[in-house]
């Protein structure tokens, strides 16, 4: 019994030292993330008439999407529209990175995509998500109408047999 003692509270011990790591792992961890962002977010010129644009776009396509919450298949044709845009993404990355001085002052589009990841394909998987919470809500309130009706006509069909 006593070797069961020392080894539970070795166990917790060992817990105890892990969590404490990993609080202090994220306490650090979040700052250079943070700086990194702020240092993306300053080396953006948002004035550009593109990206500008760009923000516009995609504030129009979720106004959409929440207007059009009530409406399915238009829905599903936004989150598939959403989802091409995603999946095209790098071959739009590298056909703007081979002509950003035709419309924006510096190159944005690095052969990693970071940029156009964080602007393009950041804001669409968001209004999929949405898109997806939605027809998920939506579904549910489906099956439970339909629980509903199946209860009325079996309460139905009990009536007709006993009279």
């Amino acid at each position: 019994m006593e070797d069961l003692k020392l080894a539970m509270d070795d166990h917790m011990q060992q817990m105890s030292d892990l969590i404490e790591k990993l609080s202090s792992e994220l306490r650090t961890g979040f700052k250079p993330a943070c700086d990194n962002f702020i240092g993306f977010f300053h080396a953006i010129d948002w004035k550009e008439p593109w990206l500008l644009l760009l923000l516009s776009l995609h504030f129009v396509l979720l106004l959409t999407t929440i207007l059009s919450r009530r409406h399915v298949n238009f829905q599903m044709c936004l989150f598939l529209l959403a989802l091409t845009g995603v999946y095209l993404a790098e071959r739009l990355n590298s056909f703007l990175g081979n002509h950003w001085n035709n419309f924006a002052g510096q190159n944005y589009f690095d052969p990693h995509g970071l940029f156009l990841s964080v602007l393009w394909s950041g804001p669409l998987l968001l209004v999929s998500i949405i898109i997806l919470v939605n027809t998920l809500f939506s579904l549910c309130q489906l099956i439970v109408k339909w629980k509903r009706a199946e209860l009325r006509h079996r309460a139905q069909l009990a009536r007709n047999k006993e009279d």
